[in-house]
């Protein structure tokens, strides 16, 4: 069966229901003048608030705390003299901007892009599915990169292979899109959504922290746990809907291309990152496995420890080591300016990023600072211990809640900023651990990625697909999605509370309490 219909039936009741979220969601404001628009709905609401003298009991200190206004000359001089500290004080902006020097510079340097293709194109036939869902997951390393390289070059695998090239588009894009917040080890994601839950948990306990391998068992799980899930799903699901490719149905050009296969100076330079990767995780080791090393906690612990706390630095230091190798094997490193020259280019990739913090930024602020964020925590989670609706029912009723939010708002971290202040403060008097809530956060939000009409790479999808079947449409490209997206949730959920229930950490010394 070909898909090319699909594009001139009469319009489901699923496909109108994703033309009303498409259009509402494009009626949303841009990101920064969103957190904008919050932030004086804030100063605003405090304003009305305070008039009331409402108080109530903050649940960190057992102090009576009252709704401060910020339209009083202390509000006002506190909007001006917190900017710049808001900002700049901001957890997650040094966390991504020094993971992003490094994964930056590997993606400049080009080993990113050559690790995904080696991985797939030397992968055996049968387990070639299996290979670029795990490299789209994997390539969340290159943040929106691998949206662009991984769904494209899985077509043009599938269709040399003889296999249906929409349904190794499919699988690629499930692997990035579906599978982003996941991987094996910790990347930027994990560093932006941690800094932005220590920021807000410190306003119920001021010595609260949420490191950036606190999901980190979980998430290692997940990779699995979706490269064999979304195999399944293409091949049993995907694959024989679609039924035998026409080529006739493609553009000439496209179905005509051949692979490229990785030069001999590349693999080399794949050799020798390993091999510089492999000595700096030696060197490490001498810091860590011996019972008086240095970067142990108290006792010889290693939860916690500077090494867990310090992470993101000596994540830092193996990117550069692995892309300097890398890149002076394929001599995209001549000189010793051309690192900081990569990692400067890597940051103007950034710059929508910083712009949009510094209005998240404000808005959480003042969130804290009038404890509007604490009051609708406090009477939140009244309303569900009076209700009785406590325990891993209200995890799961949140996760759905995310999952349909991220139909209007794809950008992940503007999302959690919005989120979180609310949420966090919410689940963590109900005696939550913020890293869990934001574990239950990340499985929403990854799942429907890939059926967002939101998401501004299901167009460059739909232009790949188009040139493997000129009749596809919107209609085609979330009718091949949806099932990869409702099954990944649905069984990152079971999941979810399969290992709540055993008790498993979900990343090192982290469980469902605080």
């Amino acid at each position: 069966m070909s898909v090319s219909h699909g594009s001139q039936e009469k319009k489901g009741f699923f496909t109108k229901f994703l033309d009303l979220v498409e259009r509402a969601g494009n009626k949303l404001p841009h990101p920064f003048m969103l957190f904008v628009y919050l932030a004086l709905g804030v100063i605003g609401l405090s304003g009305i608030i305070g008039l009331f003298n409402v108080s109530f009991e903050h649940p960190g200190s057992g102090e009576t705390v009252e709704i401060q206004s910020m339209l009083s000359a202390e509000g006002v001089e506190y909007i001006i003299s917190s900017m710049l500290g808001n900002f700049t004080g901001f957890a997650p902006l040094g966390l991504v901007l020094v993971m992003m020097f490094g994964i930056g510079l590997a993606q400049k340097v080009g080993l990113i892009e050559t690790f995904m293709k080696k991985t797939i194109l030397n992968a055996p036939k049968k387990l070639v599915t299996y290979a670029i869902i795990a490299t789209g997951i994997m390539g969340n390393l290159a943040s929106d990169a691998a949206f662009v390289i991984v769904p494209p070059l899985a077509a043009m695998v599938f269709y040399a292979l003889g296999r249906h090239p929409l349904a190794g588009m499919a699988a690629g894009f499930a692997g990035v899109g579906a599978g982003f917040t996941a991987n094996v080890i910790i990347t930027g994601t994990d560093a932006l959504l941690s800094g932005i839950s220590t920021e807000v948990a410190t306003s119920i306990n001021s010595e609260a922290l949420v490191t950036p391998v606190d999901n980190w068992f979980f998430m290692i799980f997940s990779v699995l746990m979706l490269m064999f899930v979304g195999a399944w799903v293409t091949e049993k699901i995907i694959e024989p809907r679609l039924g035998k490719y026409d080529p006739s149905l493609g553009d000439g050009e496209v179905t005509k291309q051949q692979l490229e296969e990785i030069t001999p100076e590349k693999n080399n330079g794949l050799r020798n990152a390993g091999l510089g990767g492999l000595v700096y995780l030696i060197l490490v080791s001498f810091l860590i496995v011996p019972e008086n090393a240095i970067l142990r906690g108290e006792g010889g612990e290693i939860v916690p420890s500077p090494f867990l706390t310090n992470i993101v630095p000596i994540i830092l230091f193996f990117f550069i080591v692995v892309s300097v190798a890398y890149g002076l094997t394929v001599k995209a490193i001549k000189s010793t300016r051309d690192v900081p020259e990569y990692m400067a280019d890597a940051m103007k990739d950034m710059s929508g990023y910083i712009v949009l913090i510094f209005a998240a930024s404000q808005f959480i602020a003042y969130f804290e600072w009038t404890n509007l964020g604490a009051f609708i925590a406090v009477s939140g989670a009244e309303t569900l211990t009076n209700l009785n609706f406590t325990g891993l029912p209200v995890i799961v009723g949140f996760i759905l809640l995310t999952a349909v939010l991220n139909m209007f708002i794809f950008s992940g971290s503007a999302q959690w900023a919005l989120m979180a202040p609310i949420f966090i403060p919410m689940f963590m008097i109900l005696d939550y651990n913020p890293a869990f809530v934001q574990l239950a956060y990340r499985i929403a939000d990854s799942s429907t990625n890939i059926i967002t009409p939101l998401n501004p790479y299901v167009p460059m999808v739909l232009a790949f697909m188009k040139r493997y079947d000129k009749g596809a449409g919107f209609g085609t490209l979330f009718a091949i999605m949806l099932p990869y997206a409702l099954i990944f949730l649905v069984i990152w959920i079971v999941i979810f509370i399969i290992w709540t229930l055993i008790g498993l950490p979900i990343g090192p010394g982290v469980g469902l309490n605080i």
